[in-house]
């Protein structure tokens, strides 16, 4: 039979985590005579008790595995641990927070075994969302969609099936500075996308803050883009060419007319304007700079406590 992992990343969620469990096996018993499951936790350096209550579900069930990573990471690295580990032929990465549904499960297995090696979900509805959060949500996925030099996906996250040969070509991509979102789409392979209505959290807090959204935004931008640089070379250019036209009518100006030079406000105003755009345009290479600054040191993605099984896994 096929084995597919349940992969799923944690951050102090010790309240949802049992539920999660409780809920995804419901879902799964109906498919115990076609397919064998693997519960693979990621512990992202947990300050509760989530990884005790994973603990806790690995004596009663051995399908229940965890990987404890040395700190926290953040969802993406903790994300290509899980598919390092993961043994199943086909990865199903959920949040424990239960706002991915788990009944969307058995149509996602159903499109892979039609062929499909990437089955994604598409939010069509996100329950507990405030306004200001979804509209932001949108500006900033038709930005990407804008600045991308591969297709981006509106409403759709990491809640997804890959297939093994989709692991193991995200796998061979050990990027320290990840979006992972922007690597589902470059891979390739067949696609098929499943809506779904996005729950509320079961219990506890979200863990996203104004500056995780902001650092998600930009890494998104410049991880898949380099249109940025393009935008401030060409934005450069028209300011030299402006400064340089209104320099060649200045002297002309007043070398036949006799115009007298004037225009100091305005003169300034250009300079602060200027200068605002170089800093601005500084700012975009530093970001491009201090990525391939963290790549080029080449350092291990990350590094782990410890495997369910005692089993220690050398990374690249």
């Amino acid at each position: 039979m096929k084995k597919i992992t349940i992969l799923t990343p944690m951050y102090n969620e010790q309240e949802n985590i049992p539920h999660f469990y409780d809920q995804v096996n419901d879902v799964i018993k109906s498919l115990d005579s076609k397919y064998t499951f693997e519960f693979l936790f990621i512990n992202d350096g947990s300050t509760d008790y989530s990884l005790d209550e994973v603990i806790k579900l690995q004596l009663l069930d051995t399908r229940v595995k965890y990987v404890d990573l040395s700190r926290n990471y953040g969802k993406e690295i903790a994300m290509l641990a899980g598919m390092d580990y993961a043994k199943g032929d086909a990865v199903i990465i959920m949040d424990s927070d239960l706002q991915h549904p788990p009944e969307v499960i058995p149509k996602m297995i159903h499109e892979w075994e039609n062929g499909f090696h990437d089955v994604y979900g598409k939010r069509v509805t996100r329950h507990g969302e405030g306004f200001i959060k979804k509209k932001i949500s949108n500006i900033y996925y038709r930005i990407l969609g804008m600045l991308s030099e591969e297709p981006v996906l509106p409403n759709v996250g990491d809640f997804r099936l890959l297939d093994r040969v989709c692991v193991d070509s995200i796998v061979r991509i050990r990027e320290s500075q990840r979006y992972t979102k922007g690597l589902y789409m470059w891979i390739g392979f067949d696609k098929k996308e499943i809506e779904f209505e996005a729950n509320e959290r079961f219990a506890g807090e979200t863990k996203w803050r104004i500056k995780n959204l902001v650092t998600l935004a930009v890494d998104g931008i410049i991880s898949n883009s380099n249109i940025p640089l393009r935008f401030s070379f060409y934005t450069g250019f028209i300011l030299s060419f402006i400064g340089f036209s209104y320099m060649l009518y200045t002297f002309i100006s007043a070398l036949f007319w006799g115009n007298d030079v004037q225009g100091y406000p305005t003169i300034v105003i250009l300079i602060l304007l200027s200068s605002g755009f170089q800093f601005l345009f500084l700012s975009i290479i530093g970001e491009y700079v201090g990525k391939i600054f963290k790549e080029v040191k080449n350092r291990p993605v990350y590094f782990i406590k410890k495997y369910s099984d005692n089993e220690t896994k050398k990374t690249e």
